[in-house]
């Protein structure tokens, strides 16, 4: 922290990552097409539609949402993970073998 503004020295600081208007849009962006795609299976449940078909499109939005979180994860580790080793911390990088390890379970 920098001590004369409170403000995260980095833009990974104090667990807070600060984004471009441009990339918390996009990140936004996709996550509304999920959750667009999670109400459309409730209408189909609602509806009684096919199992298979449910299944179906359950597993597209699981897959929507891995993509969104690989996108994250590869932002993250090019980012405040590459900082901090630069900065000879290795705390975000613990976090994210930690973090990785529960991903794999």
């Amino acid at each position: 922290m920098n001590n004369e503004t409170n403000a995260p020295e980095s833009c990974c600081a104090s667990h807070v990552k600060i984004r471009s208007e441009e990339d918390k849009k996009a990140l936004i962006s996709r996550l509304n097409r999920i959750e667009g795609q999670i109400r459309g299976i409730r209408g189909m449940v609602e509806k009684d539609a096919y199992c298979i078909d449910i299944i179906t499109q359950a597993s597209a939005a699981g897959s929507a949402l891995n993509s969104f979180s690989k996108e994250l994860l590869g932002e993250h580790i090019k980012s405040c993970v590459a900082e901090d080793v630069r900065n000879g911390n290795n705390e975000k990088l613990d976090e994210l073998v930690k973090t990785l390890q529960k991903l794999m379970k």
